[in-house]
C-alpha cells in the first residue's frame, strides 16, 4: 500500500551565486521541465500495423493513433478536464482507457474505436473504482474488470463486453479478497485473501469451482503469483518464504510448495518476470540494484536485447510493446540525463527508426549525472541512494535539497527525474535516499522500518544530511527538504524533530497527523488496515508512539519556513492533514505558504496547476536558500 504511487510532483530551487553571471539568462524555463510530454506511452496494435500514443491537446494528454508506415496521426479522444493516464489496445480496432475526475481515483473505463468513433463510458457509475483484472488479449470484445460497486471496500469481478457494455458477474468477493488472477485462457483461478495481517493464496482447478486455500503466511512473507505456467497447471511466483530477498520460483498448487528456484539475487528482491506469449516460454527476470538489470533464460530474447543495445549504446533500453507475432517491437531508450526516445524495430526486416522524443526541448548535454551512493546510518545500517550534482559544479559547499521518496513502501531508482534535473539546472544538489522501510532490498531492510515513522526512518534521512556535510558537499546553512506523500511527512518530521538541519521545507500532500491518516484511509484499503497498524502503529494500543511521531503535535518545534501544497480531492492523504499543520503554525506566526487546488487529488495532474506549484516553489526556494535569481 503506497501513499504516493505516481511521481507527478517536482521542486524548484535557485541558487545563482554558483553560476556564471550570465547563467540566469541561460536557465532552462521552468515550464520546459514540467509541461506535458510531446508524445509518450507508445504501444503497438496486436497486428503491428498501428501505434497509439498520448500527446497534449488543449493542455491535456489525449490518445492519438497512427499507422506504422505513416507520420500523420489522428486524435481519438477529447479529454478536456483530466489527462488520460492509462490506455491500451483491445484488439486491432479498439482502445480502452481509464480516467478519474478531479483526482478522486474513482477510475472509470472508457472505450473508443481506433478511428475516433463510438467513444463511450463503459462503467458509468458514481463513486465506483474500476480495476483491470485481465485485458483478455486473445478476446477482442471482452475483458475482466474489478468494481467496488456493491461494497466500496472490495472488488467483485465482472466480464465486460466492450461493444455493448454488458456486465456479467464472474465472482462475488466474499469480503476478504485483495487480488484476483487468471490463467492463460482468461479463467479466474487464483486469489489472494487478506485478513489485514495474514495473507492466503487461493486456487481452483477450473472457473466455477470453489477456491481452496493453498497456504497462509503473515504479510511479512509472501508467495506472489505472476502468472500460470503455459500448461495452466503451476504458477510462476516471487517468494521470500524462508529467505530475506524475494526470488523467482515455480510453485506447485498440488503440493502448495515452491518447487523449483529459477533465479535469485543475493542483495535485492527479484520481482519482475518476462515471457513470450507467442512461444509460450519464460524469457527473463528483471531487478534493480543501483540500476535496472536483466537476467535472461531465453537466448532469443537475450539476442534481441543485445541487438537493441548495440544500436543505442550508453542508454537503458526497454521493450515496451510488441505485435502479437512478436516480429515488431517498440522500445524506449533513456538514461539519467534524458527522458529518452521511442523507437520502432522490425525484427524480420531489421527496419529501425526513431518515433519520438517525449521532451525534445530538454538538451541532454545540459542535464546532470545521477550518481549511485551509499552511506552508513548511525546504527550501522547501509543506506543506498542517489546524488545529483549540478553540471559544471566542483561539488563543494553547495545548497542542497534532501528529497525522500513517497510510499514509504517504495524506492527511488536511477533514471531521468525532471524535478531533480530542474533543481540541478538551478545550481542545487539533490540527495535521494532509500531509507529503511524502502522496498526492493529484502525483508529485513523493509521490516527495519516498521513503527519507525519519525524515528529510525527519519534518522536515516538526517544521517544523509550529515554525510553530505561531512563530505564537504553541502553547505550546512543551506539545506532544504522536499517530499510528497510520505516524503511530505518526512519534511514535516524533519522540520519538527531536527529543526537545526533545515533552512526550509516543502510538504506536498504530506501526512501531519497519523491518527487522522488512519481514520480516513480510502475504503478500498480497508483490507490492509491491520497490516498498516503493524507497519505504522496502532492508534489505540500505541497511542503515545503515534503521537510522538505525528508532526502536528510538535509544531511548536518548527521554526523554518514551510510551503504546503494539497489537492482538495485527495483520497489518500486528506486535505485535513495539510489544514492541521498550517493552522498550528500560523497560530504561532510561522511563515507558511499554503496552496490548495480544488480540482486535484494526490498530486497535481493538470498542467496549469503544476506550473502554479513550481512557480510558487521557485519564489519560496529563492527566498530561503539565498538565491539572487529572484
Amino acid at each position: 500500500m503506497r501513499l504516493f504511487p505516481i511521481v507527478i510532483a517536482a521542486i524548484f530551487g535557485i541558487f545563482s551565486l554558483l553560476l556564471p553571471s550570465t547563467a540566469a539568462e541561460k536557465l532552462i524555463p521552468m515550464e520546459d521541465f514540467f509541461r506535458n510530454p510531446e508524445k509518450c506511452g507508445f504501444q503497438l496494435s496486436p497486428d503491428g500495423t498501428r501505434i497509439l500514443y498520448r500527446a497534449s491537446w488543449n493542455r491535456r494528454l489525449n490518445i492519438f493513433v497512427q499507422k506504422v508506415d505513416e507520420e500523420e496521426a489522428i486524435r481519438v479522444t477529447s479529454a478536456a478536464e483530466r489527462d488520460i493516464l492509462a490506455c491500451f489496445w483491445a484488439g486491432n480496432d479498439r482502445i480502452v482507457y481509464l480516467q478519474d475526475s478531479g483526482g478522486d481515483e474513482n477510475y472509470r473505463l472508457y472505450a473508443v474505436n481506433a478511428d475516433g468513433s463510438e467513444a463511450r463510458d463503459l462503467t458509468p457509475f458514481e463513486n465506483v473504482r474500476v480495476t483491470i483484472v485481465d485485458p483478455l488479449e486473445e478476446q477482442d470484445d471482452e475483458m475482466l474488470v474489478g468494481m467496488n460497486r456493491r461494497d466500496p471496500r472490495i472488488h467483485d469481478v465482472y466480464r465486460l463486453s466492450l461493444s455493448s457494455g454488458a456486465l456479467a458477474l464472474v465472482e462475488e468477493n466474499p469480503g476478504d479478497i485483495a487480488e484476483w488472477g487468471t490463467d492463460h485462457d482468461g479463467k479466474l483461478r487464483v486469489a489472494i485473501r487478506s485478513d489485514g495481517v495474514n495473507t492466503s493464496l487461493l486456487y481452483r482447478d477450473a472457473e466455477g469451482l470453489p477456491f481452496r486455500t493453498l497456504l497462509t503466511t503473515n504479510f511479512r512473507e509472501s508467495v506472489y503469483p505472476f502468472f500460470f505456467t503455459f500448461d495452466n497447471k503451476k504458477l510462476y511466483v516471487a517468494s521470500n518464504l524462508g529467505r530475506n530477498t524475494s526470488a523467482i520460483y515455480i510453485f506447485d498448487p498440488m503440493t502448495a510448495k515452491n518447487e523449483k528456484l529459477l533465479f535469485e539475487h543475493p542483495e535485492v528482491d527479484v520481482e519482475h518476470l518476462l515471457f513470450s506469449r507467442k512461444r509460450k516460454t519464460l524469457t527473463g527476470a528483471a531487478f534493480i540494484t543501483d540500476r535496472f538489470q536483466y537476467h535472461f533464460f531465453d537466448e532469443e530474447r537475450a539476442a534481441l536485447q543485445r541487438e537493441l543495445e548495440s544500436r543505442l549504446p550508453g542508454y537503458e533500453v526497454t521493450v515496451v510493446s510488441s505485435s502479437k507475432d512478436e516480429d515488431k517491437v517498440l522500445l524506449h531508450a533513456g538514461s539519467d540525463r534524458t527522458r529518452g526516445a521511442y523507437y520502432f524495430f522490425d525484427r524480420r526486416t531489421e527496419a529501425f527508426r526513431k518515433l519520438a522524443d517525449p521532451t525534445p526541448w530538454l538538451p541532454e548535454e545540459r542535464m546532470a549525472h545521477m550518481k549511485p551512493i551509499s552511506y552508513v546510518a548511525r546504527d550501522g545500517l547501509t543506506i543506498n541512494g542517489y546524488l545529483t550534482i549540478p553540471t559544471g559544479s566542483d561539488g563543494k559547499n553547495l545548497p542542497v535539497v534532501i528529497h525522500p521518496h513517497g510510499g514509504p513502501w517504495a524506492r527511488d531508482f536511477w533514471g531521468f527525474d525532471n524535478e531533480v534535473q530542474f533543481l540541478a539546472d538551478r545550481g542545487l544538489a539533490v540527495l535521494q535516499m532509500n531509507f529503511r522501510g524502502s522496498t526492493g532490498y529484502g525483508r529485513a531492510f523493509w521490516e527495519a522500518g516498521f513503527k519507525q515513522w519519525g524515528r529510525a526512518m527519519q534518522d536515516d534521512i538526517s544521517d544523509g544530511v550529515k554525510w553530505l556535510v561531512d563530505q564537504g558537499i553541502a553547505d550546512p546553512k543551506r539545506v532544504g527538504i522536499y517530499g510528497g506523500s510520505y516524503g511530505g511527512y518526512a519534511v514535516l518530521a524533519g522540520l519538527a524533530f531536527t529543526p537545526e538541519l533545515y533552512a526550509c521545507g516543502v510538504d506536498y500532500v504530506g501526512v501531519s497527523n497519523i491518527f487522522t491518516l488512519l481514520e480516513t484511509i480510502p475504503p478500498y484499503w480497508e483490507l490492509g488496515r491491520e497490516m498498516m497498524y503493524e507497519q505504522i502503529g496502532h492508534p489505540e494500543k500505541e497511542r503515545e508512539l503515534l503521537k510522538a511521531a505525528s508532526p502536528v503535535f510538535h509544531a511548536d518545534n518548527i521554526r523554518a519556513p514551510l510551503f504546503v501544497a494539497q489537492g482538495a480531492n485527495d483520497p489518500r492523504v486528506k486535505k485535513a492533514e495539510s489544514d492541521q499543520i498550517v493552522e498550528a503554525l500560523r497560530k504561532r506566526g510561522v511563515d507558511v505558504e499554503y496552496m490548495v487546488k480544488e480540482n486535484e487529488g494526490h498530486g497535481f495532474l493538470n498542467e496549469e496547476n503544476r506550473f502554479d506549484f513550481y512557480r510558487a516553489m521557485e519564489r519560496f526556494f529563492s527566498r530561503h536558500l539565498g538565491s539572487l535569481a529572484e
